[in-house]
């Protein structure tokens, strides 16, 4: 595991804590990243980025963050599936959602498709997980998709970035730039290096938005326990 930390100070149980998390399968800890940020008033702090990160490593920096202040969290990564498989009803909506932005709907997978499956199954082992831990102050956890929290917030003229940032370094510096203007502040310079990161942060954006109300998500689909306990939000 990698941890790049800020040289900001924490202050305990002063701030709201947001985690962002871009989950792989269980097997594929190097390509999960976990990002933690401290809400300021109308900003979002860069504290750490965690790479390379296990489960016991997401919810040991939970537990560890919860005994702060209260804790969001936005998973990358599909938090139930549909009984009998196939799309749940947040995906078929967030694909025309998206569609209707322009961009690809092939980023939004059933839950059960066969490159999924092991995603689906971590996300929400992990999540079963976090609800049982014995927490110091609350966490909220909501599932999001941060290509769509990037897409619907650019400009239109913008959004071309958000097509290819997969795959080009030019895409992601001007993410990486544009993340700032949303107010994720001291991000480091190096957050631009990969997708996985960019999407970290995202995750944390859109969570961000999606908890505190002095925002609101683009998108929302709420949750309809018992099948699909979680929002579902960009």
């Amino acid at each position: 595991m990698k941890i790049i930390k800020s040289s900001l100070t924490l202050k305990a149980g002063l701030f709201m804590r947001v985690i962002g998390i871009d989950l792989s399968g269980p097997s594929n800890h190097k390509d999960t990243v976990l990002s933690l940020f401290e809400k300021q008033d109308r900003e979002l702090k860069f504290l750490k980025l965690m790479k390379d990160v296990s489960d016991f490593q997401i919810l040991e920096e939970i537990e560890t963050q919860s005994k702060i202040d209260e804790v969001i969290i936005g998973i990358d990564a599909p938090l139930s599936y549909e009984d009998g498989g196939g799309d749940r009803q947040g995906d078929k909506l967030l694909r025309q959602f998206i569609i209707s932005l322009g961009m690809k709907s092939g980023s939004i997978m059933p839950p059960t498709f066969n490159r999924m499956v092991y995603l689906t199954l971590r996300g929400i082992k992990l999540t079963r997980e976090i609800e049982n831990m014995k927490t110091f102050n609350p966490i909220s956890i909501v599932e999001v998709h941060p290509g769509a929290v990037i897409g619907s917030r650019l400009l239109h003229e913008d959004r071309k970035y958000v097509l290819n940032y997969k795959q080009a370094l030019s895409a992601r510096t001007f993410i990486r730039n544009w993340l700032d203007e949303q107010q994720l502040k001291e991000l480091p310079a190096f957050i631009d290096k990969e997708s996985h990161t960019i999407d970290a942060c995202a995750a944390a954006l859109g969570a961000w938005h999606w908890k505190d109300p002095l925002f609101e998500p683009t998108w929302l689909l709420p949750a309809n326990p018992p099948l699909h306990p979680y929002d579902f939000c960009c």
